[in-house]
């Protein structure tokens, strides 16, 4: 399997959530910055080849993970392990915006397993 990461600086996308774009890219990691739209939430999904690091920098939101609820805003951190079951959603009436560190030997948006979505992508 190739190593690294498939992402580059500058990537982005809509989602029927908000939006991410890439901020940085190394040997291991890659930086996103999120932005989850007042009401929305991601599909619940798992990650097979990547842990990360999430750091909320403005908004109000809960992070899911493995079944626990854990409060957004910001400074506040919450770390996901890899193949860990993770969401998050946006609580207030602005988006919620963090910085995700992915972690990793292989970095892909292909690496998205949905167990469950609001949007009909599981």
């Amino acid at each position: 399997m190739k190593s690294g990461s498939l992402y580059k600086v500058g990537d982005n996308d809509q989602r029927p959530w908000g939006t991410w774009h890439v901020l940085d890219i190394g040997d291991s990691h890659v930086v996103k910055r999120i932005v989850v739209n007042p009401g929305e939430r991601l599909s619940l999904q798992y990650h097979n080849h990547r842990s990360e690091r999430w750091t909320a920098v403005s908004g109000h939101g809960i992070a899911e993970i493995e079944g626990t609820e854990h409060p957004l805003q910001l400074g506040h951190t919450v770390d996901i392990p890899l193949k860990a079951t993770h969401r998050v959603s946006c609580t207030g009436d602005k988006p919620l915006v963090f910085i995700e560190i992915q972690y990793g030997e292989l970095l892909d948006e292909n690496d998205i397993i949905r167990l469950s979505d609001d949007y009909n992508r599981a």
